[in-house]
C-alpha cells in the first residue's frame, strides 16, 4: 500500500528531531538556536518518564488550580515581587493576604501582625529562627548576661529544615525523640529542656512523618506557668507548613495559633494545604515589634528606598496572587468543603488498606487528609519493595523509617491531594493487592527463578 504524503511528512520530522537532538550537547550551549516548536518537542521527550502527579502520593504540594488562576500566574510571570513601587498591587495583595491569615490564626490584634511572602516554609520559618534568636541575644545583652550559647527545643518529628536552621546559625539543638507508640512531643518533655537560653521553642501542627499535631495549646500552658513562676518568657514557634491550611477548616476547635499566649511565631506553606502550586510560604508574627528592627535592611538600588526582611532578594510575584485568587474563589466555604472531601477520601483509603492482611493502618485520616500505613511484619520483604513493586504501576509513595526512638518503625505515607479520588483509592488498593501476592509468591520460589525479577 502507498504510505499518504501526510505519514511520510510525519515520519520525516521524526528523524528531523532526532537528528536535532542527537547533535545537541546534553552539557554545552548549541552554537546555534532551536526553533521553539522543536525546543519545546525534546524538553517534553526528556519528561516523559517523569512521575504522574495524580499517583505522586509523596509530596504535599499542589499540582492542579483554576485555569482561570493559570492565566493570572502566566500573566504575571514577569513581576519581580521585590519592585513593590513599580508593582504595588503586588505589594497590596501580599498586605491583603498576611491580614487574611492573620485572621485566620486568630490573631488578637490584626493591625500588629505583620507577615512576609516565602519561597515555602523552609524560607518562613529560617526568618522566625534568626528573628528569635537575635531578640533573646538583644535581651541577654541588656541584662549583661551571656549570649554567645542558645538553643531551640523541638521534637525529632520536625521537618529537617529545623536542623538545617539551627546549624546555620548555629543554635544548639535540644530535641526531643519519639517512641514506637507516640509520635509527637509532651509539654512535660519540653519543661525539661528549656533554660535561659532558649530562644523558642517549636510546636509542628502536621509532621512530615505521621501528620499528628503536637500538643500545642499544653505546650503553651507550661510556658506561660513557667513564665509566671520562673520568669523565663520562652515564645512558641508553630510550624504550620501543612496544618495551619487544614485545622481552621476541618477542627476549628483545636486551639493552637495566635489565640495562645506564647505563640508568637507561624509558618505555614501556601503550595500545599493552601491549595497554590511551588513556591509560595509565609511566615508570620504575632507582633511586628518582636522583629528586630536590624534585620529590617532598606536599599536604594531600584531608584527608591526598599525595606526587606528576606533571605533573598528578587523572586516572582504571581504565586501571591494565585494565593489571594483561592482565598477570594474559594472562601472559608470552598476551603472546607475541599479539604474535608480529600479527608475522607483518605479515610475512605484507610478503611480499604486496613482490610489487607499484611497492612497495619497507623494514621488514618483523623485530622488530615494523609494515612500512614506499615506492614504488620518485614520478613521476605519490606516497605521499600513494595512501594518498589507498586512503581510499576506509576505509584510514588514513600517508605521511610521514622527519627529516634521510633527508627526501627518503617511506614509508608499516603498524602491525598485534589488530584486524587475514590476511583484512584480503589485502584491503589487493588495494585497493593496484587503487588503483596506478588511479592509474597516471589519470595517464596528459590533465587534462580526469579533472579530476572526487577520491581522498578
Amino acid at each position: 500500500m502507498k504510505k499518504s504524503k501526510k505519514n511520510t511528512e510525519n515520519q520525516l520530522k521524526v528523524i528531523e528531531n532526532r537528528n536535532i537532538f542527537l547533535k545537541l550537547s546534553k552539557y554545552e550551549m548549541p552554537e546555534q538556536g532551536v526553533s521553539p516548536k522543536d525546543t519545546c518537542d525534546i524538553i517534553r521527550s526528556e519528561l516523559q518518564t517523569q512521575g504522574n502527579p495524580a499517583l505522586n502520593m509523596a509530596s504535599f504540594v499542589t499540582t492542579i488550580m483554576d485555569k482561570e488562576c493559570d492565566e493570572i500566574i502566566h500573566e504575571n510571570l514577569g513581576v519581580n515581587y521585590i519592585d513593590t513601587e513599580v508593582y504595588r498591587g503586588n505589594l497590596e495583595v501580599e498586605e491583603r493576604c498576611v491580614k487574611i491569615l492573620g485572621n485566620l490564626f486568630s490573631a488578637p490584634d490584626i493591625n500588629k501582625v505583620w507577615g512576609t511572602q516565602c519561597v515555602g516554609s523552609s524560607e518562613a520559618l529560617m526568618l522566625a529562627v534568626l528573628a528569635h534568636k537575635r531578640a533573646w541575644k538583644a535581651q541577654r545583652k541588656a541584662a549583661g548576661k551571656p549570649f554567645d550559647n542558645p538553643n531551640i527545643v523541638m521534637g525529632n518529628d520536625v521537618h529537617l529544615t529545623w536542623v538545617k536552621a539551627a546549624i546555620y546559625f548555629e543554635i544548639e539543638q535540644r530535641i526531643i525523640p519519639l517512641s514506637e507508640k507516640r509520635y509527637t512531643v509532651t509539654a512535660e518533655e519540653v519543661l525539661e529542656r528549656v533554660d535561659e537560653n532558649t530562644i523558642c521553642v517549636v510546636g509542628v501542627l502536621g509532621t512530615s512523618y505521621t501528620f499528628d499535631y503536637d500538643p500545642i495549646e499544653s505546650i503553651n500552658d507550661a510556658l506561660v506557668e513557667l513564665k509566671g513562676t520562673q520568669g523565663l518568657d520562652i515564645p512558641l514557634h508553630v510550624d504550620g507548613a501543612s496544618g495551619a491550611f487544614i485545622a481552621p477548616f476541618l477542627n476549628p476547635e483545636i486551639r493552637w495559633d495566635f489565640q495562645l499566649e506564647q505563640v508568637k511565631t507561624i509558618n505555614t506553606s501556601g503550595h500545599k494545604y493552601g491549595l497554590v502550586y511551588p513556591g509560595i510560604g509565609w511566615a508570620l508574627w504575632r507582633d511586628e515589634s518582636d522583629i528586630p528592627k536590624e534585620l529590617v535592611t532598606e536599599t536604594n538600588v531600584l531608584g527608591f528606598v526598599e525595606k526587606s526582611f528576606s533571605l533573598n532578594f528578587s523572586r516572582g510575584g504571581a504565586m501571591i496572587l494565585a494565593q489571594y485568587y483561592n482565598f477570594l474563589r474559594l472562601g472559608k466555604e470552598g476551603y472546607t468543603r475541599i479539604l474535608n472531601n480529600l479527608r475522607e477520601i483518605a479515610r475512605y483509603l484507610a478503611e480499604q488498606l486496613a482490610e489487607l492482611d499484611e497492612i497495619e493502618v497507623l494514621r488514618s485520616a483523623e485530622f488530615t487528609p494523609s494515612v500512614i500505613i506499615k506492614l504488620k511484619s518485614e520478613g521476605s520483604f519490606n516497605a521499600a519493595d513494595l512501594v518498589a513493586a507498586l512503581a510499576v504501576h506509576g505509584w510514588v509513595i514513600p517508605a521511610f523509617s521514622l527519627p529516634a526512638n521510633a527508627d526501627h518503625v518503617n511506614v509508608m505515607r499516603l498524602n491525598v491531594k485534589e488530584q486524587f479520588n475514590g476511583e484512584l483509592a480503589d485502584r491503589l488498593v487493588a495494585d497493593m493487592k496484587a503487588a503483596l501476592a506478588k511479592l509474597s509468591d516471589i519470595h517464596k520460589r528459590p533465587y534462580e527463578k526469579v533472579r530476572n525479577y526487577h520491581p522498578r
